[in-house]
């Protein structure tokens, strides 16, 4: 009986270090609920390994720091424990991550106000005794969790989901990350001075000053959403635009080859009478240009260029290279948006290549371009070919790869230099020069080091 009595004291009185130890293994309570909550709102697909690991990671490194480090250091360091383990071990992207530790906590300021001033009103229990004697600040905790679990069921249920638009620019993401990162250090301040203020302030005012904060703070993701998603329309008109010109570009093609096949046919029996193959194979091989414009202009398509950043690269190096009397020969056997390379980057190296391959095939009489990007299963890796007809059989593979070494006078030399920047910054990413009697090849290699 004394037993028990002294334990009840211990619980009942004010002891904020023993408040703190036994609170420990509730962490592992609210990171799995958080947990829960952020990947339901924002679809976010883990498996359960991963899960396991960020709950115990998260939870472990979360209650060090509760015992060690002052507020308010702690909640920051607290949230870039969960940024970092949201981003690394649930494999999830810089905008998804923050939005993830920032969303559990909008709703458990909510929770924690309300809670905590029903408590100061109804039961008399102000925050100074939730925070320092123990068996308060359990039952508040534990009251915060079930709300928590309420409101993840209410969502999981409900259906409810966050859509991020995953191909938004750069600059888009970044205001919105900006914006993320300024709404987290508000909330935190936010409920700092509430914390002070609250025994003097009517709930509806702590309510009401929160719910604002939090309702700004969606309303501004929202209204920034929404300006991507207008810029995203913009940009998909215009690659529609192009590939509307594309296309009757082919049709053009096509009807003016149509028009003339009964001809074609009369001509090539001609020869076929005559039993001339030589005057065949070369006639043969006049009407199998306009049959590859034909075909390559078909390819030209956001089907099988299904990223707008590359299909514009592509379709306006074809104009260029069509102005010049180049066949450009294209093969996309990829889907763009899953490339081992940041799409910068690679339309950065693809700019590069069919600038060279253009300036290096126009002075040839025979003016082939072949691109060709693809998957190779068998080594985890994805291609981008780019070959092209070349007059300077002497030309060095090693030497044009020096910064400001080019060919040709008045050119900056810089272009594959850039490109070998980055493959410095890839440790994933190869490319290999070859040549032979016809054809100058470059070939970049991009590996899933994932896989």
């Amino acid at each position: 009986m004394k037993l028990f009595q002294t334990i009840w004291t211990a619980l009942t009185t004010e002891n904020e270090l023993l408040a703190t130890i036994l609170l420990l293994p509730e962490t592992f309570l609210e990171t799995t609920i958080n947990m829960l909550l952020f990947t339901s709102l924002l679809n976010i697909d883990s498996n359960k390994k991963q899960k396991i690991c960020y709950v115990l990671i998260v939870s472990i490194l979360g209650d060090i720091c509760n015992l060690l480090i002052p507020n308010p250091y702690r909640s920051f360091i607290n949230l870039a424990i969960i940024f970092i383990c949201i981003k690394f071990i649930l494999n999830v992207n810089c905008l998804r991550s923050i939005l993830a530790t920032i969303l559990p906590i909008l709703v458990t300021v909510l929770c924690e106000s309300f809670i905590i001033k029903f408590s100061d009103i109804f039961l008399n229990i102000n925050i100074v005794n939730i925070t320092t004697i123990s068996l308060y600040r359990i039952t508040y905790a534990l009251c915060i969790q079930a709300l928590m679990f309420i409101i993840y069921l209410l969502v999981k249920y409900s259906r409810l989901q966050i859509s991020l638009l995953e191909n938004m620019p750069s600059k888009s993401k970044i205001i919105i990350i900006a914006n993320l990162l300024l709404a987290i250090i508000a909330i935190i301040i936010q409920f700092w001075i509430t914390g002070f203020y609250l025994n003097k302030l009517p709930i509806y005012i702590v309510i009401f000053s929160n719910l604002s904060l939090i309702v700004y703070f969606l309303l501004s993701l929202y209204s920034l959403t929404k300006t991507t998603q207008l810029e995203l329309t913009s940009l998909n008109l215009e690659q529609e635009k192009e590939q509307n010109r594309l296309l009757k570009l082919s049709q053009d093609e096509l009807h003016g080859f149509r028009h003339d096949f009964s001809n074609i046919m009369c001509t090539i029996g001609g020869y076929v009478q005559v039993k001339d193959i030589n005057g065949l194979n070369k006639y043969y091989s006049q009407i199998q240009k306009d049959i590859n414009k034909v075909n390559n202009l078909s390819a030209l398509n956001t089907e099988s260029i299904n990223n707008p950043a590359v299909f514009a690269l592509i379709s306006s190096k074809y104009d260029t290279a069509l102005k010049l009397d180049i066949e450009m020969n294209i093969n996309v056997f990829l889907d763009l948006n899953t490339l081992n390379m940041k799409i910068y980057e690679f339309t950065r190296a693809l700019g590069i290549l069919l600038d060279n391959a253009i300036e290096a095939s126009k002075e040839c009489s025979e003016k082939i371009i072949n691109i060709e990007i693809r998957k190779d299963s068998k080594r985890n890796r994805q291609v981008l070919i780019v070959e092209n007809t070349y007059a300077d059989k002497e030309i060095d593979t090693d030497k044009i790869f020096e910064k400001r070494y080019s060919t040709k006078l008045g050119n900056t030399g810089l272009g594959l230099w850039e490109i070998r920047q980055i493959l410095k910054r890839n440790n994933n990413l190869n490319l290999f020069t070859t040549k032979d009697d016809q054809f100058f090849k470059q070939q970049l290699e991009m590996y899933n080091l994932k896989g």
